[in-house]
């Protein structure tokens, strides 16, 4: 395989794992109490949490494209939960 198209199997994987961190985050708020959420802050993350975590910190474009798919479902909910501001 070439570089070129090893690099594209890594960008791929890389955001498959950043959906399945959004689609994750986007259901626990969208499912969860206010309670729940409050409760949730304070548990520790799984490794795979801990290294979509890990590419968003070092991928300035996949952190953007991640904030934007979740930002509007977990903003919401933060402010019915007189979490946010």
């Amino acid at each position: 395989m070439s570089e070129r198209g090893l690099g594209a199997g890594v960008a791929a994987a890389q955001g498959m794992l950043l959906d399945y961190a959004a689609d994750r985050v986007i259901q626990k708020y969208q499912t969860s109490t206010c309670e729940q959420l409050k409760a949730l802050r304070d548990e520790p993350k799984s490794e795979k949490d801990k290294l979509a975590i890990d590419v968003l910190r070092n991928d300035t474009q996949a952190r953007v494209a991640f904030i934007d798919k979740i930002a509007a479902p977990v903003a919401n909910k933060m402010f019915e939960c007189g979490m946010f501001p």
